[in-house]
């Protein structure tokens, strides 16, 4: 488990000597209310910057009790930011570049909040064991992440405990912590593609048949014409990646589910960075930019990677859960 606090900041408050990623449990929403507030609060009276990432009507509540306090915290919309929860930690990764110099940070996530589905939850999870990966080893800071014991699935929140190594309000509760072995576990785990899945194997000479394949299916789906061309180029850049950086050979699968057009690539390769696509790139990098671009196009990407291999992927809601086209 993680140290608490070890240091002061300049106003005398307690502050973490290393990053302090924490779960918080709650009940009801004026709980979940009250112990944002104090930890913002803490937070601005140690002069520290401030970072909350909720949905929308939990960080206007939050904001309104704050008052003219809330100016100096930056507020971001969870559901957007986080509707594919690889984009989180980029996010993380800016606001700690923007306040570098700054002493000790702090913020509150809630990727897991009421009503997704089992493969966001999964996801979220996943995210929430990377933070440990991404983050252990660099500046000091805190992370404070909310979870609904009354609204949320008991194996999202047993994730939670596994993921976590500062758990709140729960006697004993950060002793389920899995560590950082625990996440890499996750990453290596590989998903079966469904009975109804197609398939077609590719090399480098058929990679424009994959983005063409990919333009219809999305075409077929009723995706929105913009929409189509982010999942085709998604699908032609990890394909790309895959003969670039793979055997030369890849497996294209797509699918349809009540909800989403799915594609996925797979190969024989193993990625052994399972914070591939999650960090903001370099500048001068030319390659490996193709899950960085995939998660920055489309609505939920999945990277698994293990003894059998790699697979990436990914979905494009459609019907009800596609926002509609401004």
């Amino acid at each position: 488990m993680q140290s608490n606090s070890s240091s002061r900041s300049r106003r005398g408050m307690p502050t973490p000597a290393r990053f302090e990623h924490e779960a918080a449990f709650y009940r009801e929403p004026t709980d979940h209310l009250q112990m944002c507030l104090a930890f913002v609060e803490e937070g601005l009276e140690c002069g520290e910057p401030v970072m909350v990432a909720l949905g929308p009507e939990r960080n206007d509540a939050l904001s309104t009790a704050l008052g003219a306090d809330a100016k100096a915290v930056e507020f971001v919309d969870m559901t957007e930011l986080g509707g594919n929860p690889a984009r989180i930690i980029p996010k993380w990764q800016e606001f700690l570049t923007e306040s570098e110099g700054s002493g000790p940070v702090r913020g509150i996530g809630e990727p897991a909040w009421p009503g997704r589905s089992s493969i966001e939850y999964a996801e979220a999870a996943l995210h929430e064991g990377l933070l440990n990966l991404a983050f252990d080893d660099g500046r000091p800071w805190r992370l404070m992440c909310p979870y609904d014991l009354n609204g949320l699935p008991p194996e999202v929140l047993d994730e939670a405990r596994r993921t976590h190594p500062v758990v709140h309000n729960e006697q004993g509760g950060s002793e389920h912590f899995g560590g950082q072995e625990n996440t890499r576990g996750v990453f290596s785990t590989l998903l079966p593609v469904p009975g109804h899945g197609q398939r077609v194997d590719f090399d480098r000479h058929e990679l424009p048949l994959v983005r063409s394949i990919v333009a219809r299916i999305a075409e077929v789906s009723g995706l929105p014409v913009a929409v189509r061309d982010d999942l085709a180029l998604a699908v032609h850049e990890v394909a790309t990646n895959t003969i670039v950086h793979g055997s030369g050979l890849g497996a294209l699968w797509f699918w349809e589910e009540p909800d989403a057009v799915v594609v996925e690539v797979r190969d024989d390769g193993i990625i052994g960075d399972p914070l591939v696509g999650r960090r903001i790139p370099d500048p001068m990098q030319e390659d490996g930019r193709g899950v960085w671009l995939a998660n920055q196009l489309c609505d939920l990407v999945q990277v698994r990677s293990g003894e059998a291999g790699t697979q990436i992927r990914i979905r494009m809601w459609t019907g009800s859960r596609r926002p509609p086209v401004p």
